[in-house]
């Protein structure tokens, strides 16, 4: 294959060897080893069980009923197919570079950037989000602070230190319109007051208002703080936030259990299957935290036996978590009376008990900052192999020689982080977190495939079980259509007034297409059956997700492309003429 090629693979062997140079040299020293199975099982929950339980949980549980464990189940299933491949794979590769690596080896040096560049999306908009809603949680818990003995009743932080910019500026303009027009302050919609009060108060330098997101720089600067100095401080972190919120949330089922009324789980499936496929966007962006886990491959003690079982075991856990939970919120009070942004802590209002709704929140809190952590040390570790390849600056892969951390890495990514939450307050962040995170699984998938018939590419410890998916695939498609067309939601996909209505339907008809494509395929080239299923899953999630953020993504994966091209394709490590 010609150097120049778009397509240019590394190969196991000399990415392996990569990695024993840099172990062995001074001036680019290897990663710690720390971590063991219970760890990666403890990074895992802490990745998953966050925004998922404490509050997507809730619009899931709404749109679909009781039903929604069903939705749990089919997100954990195409999570644990994904995992197969990314355990075979971190078997295989046990380096630092997680869904990019791969694609290096299976697909080739621009597919590898196409992923490397869809994951930099994934975690910087997933952890800005993160920080953003830790500091709406933490705000919140203070104001539930009540200490009688001094007389404390509740913290309250300014307004303008609590809010981003963006939302000031806009609810105030919003604010004076309404009282232009003649309304009265006391008719304003609550945020409305809020952002008003916020802009009107903060501090002026000039014309510039100093509103700013302080508790969401906070957390943020601590969690880069504890990344930066050490895998082993982190782990300890990671280890007693998971120790913390799993006893709130079995507390919580504990308690909530004796008050759950059966009548409220009648009927099921209030909206039929559709209304609990609505939350496939949210439940998933519960999973896709495990996906940073295989990151940490360097710094485990035996990456081949104890990554594959830590990202079964956090999936397993998680997704049992999440059923229950989800069946004592509906069994509590009606699914209808769930589209809130705190569930937990909204069912036990319900049921007066104000002293579980604070345990709630002071967990909730734990729970967002676990996953800022898990996340942020994701991030920098991609970027650690990105630069190794020369696809980014060598600044990136610089490691602290005392640390031994990517140290430069993990405070750019400090700062991509912490300056957009001050100032921003996203939206549509979950669907853009989680069409990147499902196109990562969707080519891990297909690595699986296109390097199983391959004998000359070393194997790890693990393999994914192997079953001829040409016995089965057809068989799966022809029953999706015969209930697709029994159930009219088959023409649907051909149905269209308009562009723009046609246009809406573009997903839907790629992951048809695909499917036929794959199940033909799968005939002659038998086919592994866990990543196929593991591709068209995590596909049909993808076309669950509105066409828009198609557009967003394709726009993101353009500017990555320009990047490529005007530099990383040149300086690219396979351009030089002697290679590991």
């Amino acid at each position: 294959m010609s150097q120049n090629s778009l397509f240019r693979k590394k190969t196991v062997e000399s990415i392996m060897a990569q990695v024993r140079a840099n172990e062995a040299s001074n001036d680019t020293p290897g990663l710690k080893k720390h971590l063991k199975i219970r760890d990666l099982i403890a990074f895992g929950i802490a990745a998953i069980i966050g925004a998922g339980i404490f509050s997507t949980i809730g619009q899931a549980s709404a749109q679909g009923g009781p039903a929604v464990i069903f939705l749990f189940l089919f997100t954990a299933l195409a999570s644990g197919f994904a995992a197969f491949a990314y355990a075979e794979f971190a078997s295989m590769v046990p380096v630092a570079g997680s869904a990019y690596t791969y694609s290096y080896v299976a697909f080739g040096e621009l597919i590898a950037w196409i992923i490397g560049w869809a994951l930099i999306m994934e975690y910087a908009i997933g952890n800005i989000t993160v920080a953003i809603s830790w500091s709406d949680y933490l705000t919140t818990m203070l104001e539930q602070i009540h200490i009688q003995a001094i007389g404390l009743k509740g913290i309250h932080l300014p307004d303008w230190m609590q809010m981003d910019y963006l939302s000031a500026s806009k609810g105030y303009d919003q604010a004076l319109q309404f009282l232009k027009n003649g309304g009265n302050l006391k008719d304003l919609e609550p945020m409305l007051i809020q952002a008003r009060e916020a802009w009107l108060t903060a501090p002026i330098i000039g014309s510039l208002h100093l509103v700013l997101d302080i508790p969401a720089l906070f957390i943020i600067v601590l969690i880069t703080w504890l990344v930066y100095r050490g895998i082993k401080e982190s782990r300890n972190a990671s280890n007693a936030m998971v120790i913390i919120k799993l006893a709130v949330i079995l507390l919580v089922i504990a308690v909530g259990v004796f008050y759950i009324d059966m009548k409220n789980w009648t009927p099921f499936a209030p909206n039929g299957f559709s209304g609990v496929l609505k939350g496939v966007s949210a439940v998933f962006f519960a999973y896709i935290g495990f996906d940073a886990i295989s990151t940490t491959a360097e710094e485990c003690e035996n990456p081949q036996r104890d990554l594959p079982r830590g990202m079964m075991w956090a999936i397993i856990i998680c997704t049992v978590l999440y059923i229950v939970i989800a069946l004592v919120l509906t069994g509590i009070v009606p699914y209808d009376q769930l589209a809130v942004g705190e569930p937990l802590a909204f069912v036990f209002q319900q049921i007066n008990m104000p002293k579980m709704t604070f345990i709630i929140s002071i967990s909730a809190v734990v729970a967002m900052a676990s996953v800022l952590l898990v996340f942020q040390m994701g991030q920098p570790r991609i970027w650690l192999s990105m630069s190794r390849d020369g696809l980014l600056p060598k600044r990136f892969s610089k490691i602290h020689p005392k640390y031994k951390t990517p140290s430069f890495a993990t405070i750019v990514v400090g700062f991509v982080v912490a300056i957009p939450a001050l100032f921003m307050n996203l939206t549509m962040v979950t669907d853009l977190c989680s069409i990147g995170t499902l196109f990562a699984f969707v080519l891990v998938c297909g690595g699986v495939l296109v390097l199983q018939n391959k004998p000359d590419v070393p194997r790890g410890s693990f393999r994914t079980p192997y079953v001829n998916a040409g016995y089965v695939l057809p068989f799966v498609f022809l029953g999706a259509l015969v209930y697709f067309y029994n159930s009219n939601e088959l023409f649907k996909y051909f149905q269209f007034n308009d562009w723009s209505s046609f246009g809406q339907k573009i997903p839907s008809l790629i992951f048809w297409a695909f499917t036929l494509f794959l199940t033909i395929v799968s005939l002659p080239k038998k086919l592994s059956l866990i990543p196929s299923l593991g591709l068209l899953s995590c596909l049909y999630m993808m076309s669950e997700i509105p066409l828009q953020n198609w557009i967003y993504f394709g726009i993101w994966l353009l500017v990555g492309l320009v990047i490529y091209f005007t530099y990383s394709r040149n300086h690219s490590k396979l351009n030089l003429p002697k290679t590991l």
